[in-house]
């Protein structure tokens, strides 16, 4: 076996020749690798590793065997100690020193040069940027008047469109404050059509009717609940409006307030100079761009606050017309449905009356009749009871001549006669016992008619106490100026 070491300049990098043993037959190759860069000069700690090639060949262990033992395992020789290569490390060159103190040397004099050229460039950039600056200073300043100007400009138009939003506001306010009155102010008449509704409901039989009265009290609460409905709606569109009068109002406000303190801000920056106090560094502020418009978009953004409020204004007077014109509306129709109803309450309380007088009058001829009924029945029960004692006088004499002996039972005249004397009595109690329960049926009949002529007035007594009742209720109903919201 034979061991290659690490650098190529090194003297044992050439084969070594055995002296024990011949030269052998070199069999196979390993794979070739590279070493390492390193920078002249630098060394690190495993730099004494070398990175080792190796060839292998089969050894015999002598010359007669030489031929046998081509085939077997390859023996490998001791490997070199580091001690043995701490000398073989490279050095720089003298070459390599001279052209080292040169390069030095011309470096010196390109700075030197550089250095002077440097010097007059800055006298000159001085010079001229001392007048760049007082020049931009002086621009910034009448850029900071002009500034200032165009923010007065702004603030009294934004606080002149302020105050008069905050009037139409008020105004606004001030309708929808009617048109709450009036909703309230419609529900009391509302609940006396209610109450009368619900009070009618206690009318009983045939007087519970959907007459003209009860139509007009419901189409009395349906008007008074949509004139609610109507007023309430208009209502919740003058809150809507107000939202949105307060929103262009705090945007109104929010732009003055911002105004105001760029004003502020702009006028004490555009009055500091060069000896002013309060100056001082702010490293790296110039590389922060914190602004959010233009002079175009800044400008447009009162422009638009603007009209925003001025739209916002032409609609609360729209809305402010159109709350005029419904409380006007609404109180005319809630006066002309209030007085239909009470003509239609006076027509049905006569009408009713006119019933109860003439029910009246039918019960006071059935009270007539049923007793004449009663004395009919009295007198049929009588002739019933008279012909009691003849029918038993006959049934007796009958049942007598049943025990006669013998031959003696003759089926003689007597005996029909008996017999028919029996069946007649026995007929007339029949009829007579018929025309008592007829009698009877007519009197029940006429006391159940009396019955329902004293259930029918006290229904009709009933509906016209309820209606007269309802009619005190509606003694009084809001005034005008009450049903348009003026308190």
């Amino acid at each position: 076996m034979e061991f290659l070491g690490t650098t190529q300049t090194a003297s044992y990098c050439g084969p070594k020749k055995s002296y024990l043993f011949p030269e052998p037959v070199s069999t196979s190759t390993t794979q070739d690798s590279y070493q390492s860069y390193y920078l002249p000069g630098y060394r690190y700690l495993n730099t004494w590793r070398p990175s080792l090639f190796y060839r292998v060949s089969a050894v015999p262990t002598n010359s007669d065997e030489q031929g046998n033992m081509r085939n077997c395992a390859p023996l490998r020789p001791p490997t070199i100690l580091p001690s043995v290569r701490s000398a073989l490390y490279a050095r720089y060159s003298p070459r390599d020193w001279y052209r080292a103190n040169t390069v030095q040397y011309k470096g010196s004099e390109s700075c030197r040069h550089w250095a002077g050229r440097l010097n007059e460039d800055s006298l000159r950039l001085m010079q001229d940027k001392d007048q760049l600056t007082h020049q931009t200073q002086d621009n910034t300043g009448r850029s900071l008047g002009q500034r200032l100007s165009d923010i007065d400009f702004w603030r009294s138009e934004l606080t002149y469109e302020l105050e008069r939003l905050l009037t139409e506001t008020r105004a606004l306010e001030t309708s929808k404050r009617r048109l709450e009155c009036a909703a309230d102010e419609a529900q009391r008449p509302l609940k006396v059509a209610l109450e009368c509704l619900y009070n009618r409901e206690k009318r009983m039989g045939i007087d519970l009717v959907h007459d003209d009265v009860e139509k007009n009290l419901i189409q009395e609460v349906d008007l008074f609940k949509s004139c609610q409905e109507r007023m309430r709606k208009l209502a919740g569109r003058i809150d809507q409006q107000l939202c949105i009068n307060r929103d262009a109002q705090h945007a109104l406000e929010r732009d003055l307030s911002d105004k105001n303190s760029a004003h502020f801000i702009d006028e004490k920056c555009y009055n500091l100079r060069n000896t002013s106090d309060g100056i001082s560094y702010y490293h790296g502020v110039e590389k922060i761009d914190g602004t959010v418009s233009v002079p175009e978009t800044w400008a447009k953004f009162s422009d638009d606050n603007i009209r925003h409020s001025q739209n916002a204004r032409a609609n609360s007077m729209k809305l402010r017309e159109e709350t005029e014109n419904t409380l006007e509306n609404v109180s005319e129709e809630m006066w002309k449905q209030f007085t239909d109803t009470n003509l239609a309450f006076t027509n049905r309380i006569a009408e009713t009356a006119d019933t109860k007088n003439k029910l009246q009058t039918h019960l006071a001829k059935t009270l007539q009749e049923i007793f004449q009924t009663e004395n009919t029945i009295m007198l049929l029960e009588r002739a019933i009871m008279a012909k009691e004692c003849p029918l038993k006088v006959a049934q007796t004499r009958l049942e007598g001549r049943t025990r006669r002996p013998n031959v003696e039972l003759c089926r003689d005249i007597p005996q029909f006669k008996l017999v028919n004397e029996v069946f007649t009595i026995d007929d007339t109690l029949q009829t007579l016992k018929l025309r008592l329960r007829e009698a009877q049926d007519t009197l029940q009949l006429l006391v159940l008619n009396k019955a329902r002529l004293e259930h029918d007035l006290s229904v009709k007594a009933n509906s016209l106490f309820i209606d007269k009742k309802c009619m005190d209720m509606r003694k009084t109903f809001p005034s005008t100026p009450r049903l348009v919201g003026y308190t």
